[in-house]
């Protein structure tokens, strides 16, 4: 299951949604609600689930996609 992570304009600012989160995280700049929108996708992928994030513009327009897929350990033949 893909876990969504969107970061969408809010009153005075950016806000990171996920349903993960108790309630959103909201930063006065869109690039630090990025940042954390992706450490939170980071995070997702390490605990082995996919994230998506979606970052829109302030008319609703979606600006940006990003996956983060979880790392796969592969055993090489010796």
């Amino acid at each position: 299951m893909v876990q969504i992570v969107s970061v969408i304009p809010v009153s005075g600012g950016w806000a990171v949604n996920n349903k993960a989160l108790a309630a959103p995280m909201v930063f006065l700049s869109g690039a630090k609600a990025e940042a954390a929108a992706r450490r939170l996708g980071e995070t997702i992928a390490r605990r082995g689930e996919t994230a998506e994030i979606r970052v829109y513009l302030r008319d609703g327009t979606l600006v940006g996609r990003f996956v983060c897929t979880p790392m796969v350990e592969l055993e090489l033949a010796g």
